[in-house]
Order: structure tokens, then C-alpha cells, then sequence
């Protein structure tokens, strides 16, 4: 989340010099202080070669766009409360083709220590039923005649996400994020996570940009799905396979824009990455007992990719 800057503007009040005994002296108006107004609202947009969200493409690999726009109100100085839309574009099996996401939290200052916690809602509209007579009602399979998704994939989480500023340059952070069906699977689902991000002085630029070096990890659980989701052997549903996700990155700032260059990757194995995906592009044979026969995924695996943001608030319009 980006950090809010509270400025306020005072008048100055100029006394006229005496340059002489008899000359009258003017009178000194006392500063007058201009109210500044509580809100605030962030927003920007961005393209990315690939969306990767905790270790797994959500656009096939390919490019996605996406944007949002956060209004903030700042109670006092120390604590905001903010909500927020943004959209990225994605690629499902179930053929929708954009994430909206719905939040909304609180952020609470506590001098070098920065609490943000609320809910966010995951809107995935157009989606279609991909599965067998009778769940779908209707033979509908994808072109690899072995994935299955439902139409609707919607689901919310609640997170709290501490931040210990060490100095001006190093931040130190944390994520937890818990919902009771990801992606509507019937599957809790906890994630936690470590970050950190150096951001380099100004006396260390490299030439007109600014820099930092981030990175992240964390690992998500996951339970077991409804009877949508059954194979052979686990007619009530699978468990899917809890993994390891990180990623590292350097960014490169000018003014409101930023490139960001990562490397992510997951401990997921291919067979269990199509279990849990449902990845139309996925071939071959990777087969596991949550995945028996089926075919090998590579959303899941290392990659490497690049974001163009822009970032801007009010202040930046002024």
C-alpha cells in the first residue's frame, strides 16, 4: 500500500523594518492556519508481462493490465481508514476474464510500527461451468477433456499486514490472510508471508531513478475442496497440496512511475499445480493422487516478470 503524506500550509505574516525613529511601525498579523482536509484518494494503473499472484500465473503467462483508485480518510494523524476497487485482467479456465477486487481496512501508525488490516473480496464475473453431467447439468469439459472449474470462483478473505520501518531505508514486513473457500472451492485457505524492502537514499540514485530491492516469502495452506472438486479416490473432494511460494525483485522509480523487474516461483509440483488450477493449457501426464492420470502444469513454476506502474494522490495533481 502506498504511504500517505499529510501536508499542511501556513500563512507567513512580514513586519515592516524601521528605518527611521518616526517612520510608524506596522502591525504584525499573527499566522493564520489553513485547515487541511481529512480525505485523500490514491490511485493508478499498471501493465505486467505476466500477473502472478502467490507464486501462480492467473493470465496464462501472458500480459495483463490493471488499475485501482483507494479513497483514504485520515481520523487523525496516526490512523486511516481507506477502501478501495481495482481490476486485473486474467485468464480461467472458466473463461472469465478480470479479477475485481472489493476491500476495505484500517491502517494505524504507531510511531515506526504501521498495522493494516481489513477485508478484500475477490469478484471474478463471466465465468462458466466447466465439469461433467450432473454437477453442470450439461457435459461441459475444456479442450484437454480433464479439468473442471466452476462458473462461479468469487471468494473473500480477511488480512492483517504489520510493517516495522527499521529506518528511512529498510522496512520489514509480514501478511496473513485467511478465507474459508478459496476461489470457492469449499477449501479454507491461510496465508502468511515475510517481506522486506530496502529502498536506496537519494545520494545512491542511479542517475535520474531511484531504486529498491524487495522480496518475499510465504506459504499457503489449503484444505480440502467440496464434491465439485472429487476424483478418483476422494469422492468427497481433494485435499489440495499446501506449498512454499518467494520472489525477489529490483524497482526503479522516476517521479510517479515505477518498473518493477521480479522473479517468482512456487514448491508446487506440476501434477498438483493442475489440480489446483485447472489449467486448460496444461498436457501430458503429471500424475498424484489428487491429480490421478491427469495432465503436467507449468502456472505453477519459476518465472520472470515485468511491471510499468504509475502511482498517483491528490497531491501529485496540485
Amino acid at each position: 500500500m502506498k504511504k500517505v503524506v499529510l501536508s499542511a500550509v501556513a500563512a507567513l505574516a512580514f513586519a515592516a523594518p524601521a528605518f527611521a525613529a518616526d517612520m510608524p511601525v506596522k502591525a504584525v498579523k499573527a499566522p493564520v492556519a489553513v485547515a487541511t482536509s481529512p480525505w485523500d484518494i490514491a490511485f493508478g494503473a499498471g501493465i505486467a508481462s505476466d500477473y502472478i499472484f502467490r507464486g501462480i500465473t492467473q493470465s496464462n503467462h501472458k500480459p495483463s493490465v490493471s488499475a485501482y483508485f483507494e479513497p483514504r480518510f485520515n481520523v487523525t494523524k496516526d490512523l486511516q481508514l481507506y477502501v478501495g476497487i481495482a481490476g486485473e485482467s486474467i485468464s480461467f479456465l472458466n473463461r472469465a476474464a478480470a479479477e475485481i477486487d472489493l476491500y476495505g481496512g484500517a491502517r494505524l501508525t504507531l510511531g515506526p510500527i504501521v498495522l493494516d488490516g481489513g477485508a478484500w473480496y475477490y469478484w471474478y464475473p463471466g465465468g462458466q461451468c466447466f465439469n461433467t453431467a450432473p454437477l453442470c447439468a450439461v457435459t461441459n469439459l475444456p479442450p484437454n477433456g480433464f479439468n473442471v472449474m466452476k462458473s462461479d470462483v468469487s471468494f473473500w478473505e480477511v488480512y492483517f499486514k504489520p510493517t516495522w520501518n527499521v529506518n528511512d531505508q529498510l522496512a520489514i514486513g509480514g501478511n496473513l490472510f485467511y478465507t474459508n473457500s478459496f476461489l470457492h472451492s469449499g477449501a479454507p485457505g491461510t496465508y502468511v508471508s515475510v517481506t522486506a524492502k530496502y529502498t536506496a537514499p537519494e545520494k545512491m540514485a542511479l542517475g535520474p531513478f531511484g531504486w529498491y530491492l524487495s522480496g518475499e516469502f510465504g506459504r499457503q495452506y489449503l484444505g480440502t475442496t467440496d464434491a465439485f472438486y472429487a476424483v478418483a479416490g476422494f469422492p468427497n473432494g481433494i485435499d489440495y497440496a499446501d506449498y512454499n511460494t518467494w520472489n525477489v525483485g529490483l524497482g526503479l522509480t522516476w517521479k510517479v512511475f515505477t518498473l518493477d523487474l521480479r522473479y517468482s516461483g512456487t514448491d508446487l509440483s506440476k501434477g498438483n499445480c493442475n489440480a489446483f488450477t485447472g489449467d486448460f493449457t496444461a498436457s501430458g501426464v503429471a500424475s498424484t493422487p489428487i491429480n490421478p492420470g491427469g495432465p503436467s502444469s507449468n502456472w505453477c513454476g519459476n518465472v520472470f516478470l515485468a511491471k510499468l506502474s504509475v502511482d498517483l494522490n491528490l497531491g501529485n495533481l496540485k
